[in-house]
């Protein structure tokens, strides 16, 4: 399912999935424009979450340039005056991208430091992760001995992504193309944690997109953000407990805490909801990066 775009661009509209809205962009390029929009259990809200959008392109555009050395990216600019001239438009301005088009992979690339939901879940049930035999007498958000791969399905828009093993990816994607995958996924995860460390976040675990443009593999569409890690503050990490984390926890608390089937349509949120929601978004950019948001875009911060 495609949803209506948030913002009306002059360009061919290719895709809007529960938060990003794609275009064609011409010479073999994408622009992505990243909308407020906020889903919990899969399921789109009603209202928007002020800044969420800003936050997740300033913070993927901001991983793609501090992680380039370990691998590239499909990101060409987040600056206007590089767009096509219709896209040239201030409402977009910081949370839209220049990207040059990829073959995706059809699995996502997740890795866990830190043992929680889903995984929490399984090892609770038989002690492993993916099929990965764990260590007996671990605590919920204990820090994993390493990094784990944990690759899971790519589900329709909608549906739930499904964890597989590392030999159901490599029957996907074949051995040597897993192998690499696997490699680089916890490159960039154990770059961008020691990165959040020293800023007193951990990033208890994250997924990456990967695919080829001209035979190289990139890491594409978002990357370490709040929607697609977990960010705990290193203050209240304590292993047998949920940390609070830089997202829309609000929101899910909140919504956990009704009779909603978890089904469309979704409740109303309420105001302040919604605005914890965005405070939390917006602290964790700015404890990550050393950057204020209102800062965001600069000529600094562009590419």
């Amino acid at each position: 399912m495609t949803r209506p775009p948030a913002y009306e661009l002059d360009l061919p509209h290719v895709y809007s999935g529960k938060v990003r809205d794609i275009y064609d962009a011409g010479n073999g390029n994408y622009l992505m424009v990243t909308s407020d929009r906020i889903s919990a259990f899969d399921v789109v809200m009603k209202q928007t979450v002020p800044n969420k959008g800003r936050v997740l392109m300033a913070m993927s555009s901001f991983w793609f340039n501090h992680l380039s050395r370990t691998m590239p990216s499909h990101l060409i600019s987040t600056d206007l005056e590089d767009f096509p001239e219709p896209a040239q438009l201030p409402e977009i301005s910081g949370r839209s991208m220049l990207v040059r088009k990829a073959e995706m992979l059809p699995i996502e690339c997740i890795v866990r430091g830190y043992i929680t939901g889903s995984a929490w879940k399984q090892y609770l049930s038989d002690g492993t992760m993916n099929g990965i035999q764990l260590p007996e007498g671990l605590q919920e958000s204990d820090q994993l001995p390493e990094p784990v791969f944990t690759p899971s399905t790519k589900a329709e828009d909608g549906l739930h992504d499904e964890n597989i093993s590392y030999q159901q990816a490599v029957e996907i994607i074949g051995a040597e193309l897993a192998e690499e995958v696997q490699q680089k996924s916890i490159e960039l995860y154990k770059a961008g944690a020691s990165h959040a460390l020293e800023r007193g976040i951990i990033i208890a675990d994250t997924k990456f997109e990967m695919g080829f443009i001209d035979g190289e593999l990139v890491v594409a569409d978002e990357m370490l953000t709040p929607d697609s890690s977990r960010f705990w503050p290193q203050a209240d990490w304590k292993p047998g407990t949920t940390p609070p984390s830089f997202d829309k926890q609000p929101v899910r608390d909140y919504l956990e805490g009704l009779t909603w089937d978890k089904a469309p349509p979704p409740p109303e949120l309420p105001s302040d909801v919604i605005e914890a929601s965005s405070k939390r978004y917006q602290e964790g950019y700015e404890r990550i990066t050393g950057q204020l948001l209102t800062e965001w875009p600069s000529l600094e911060g562009s590419v």
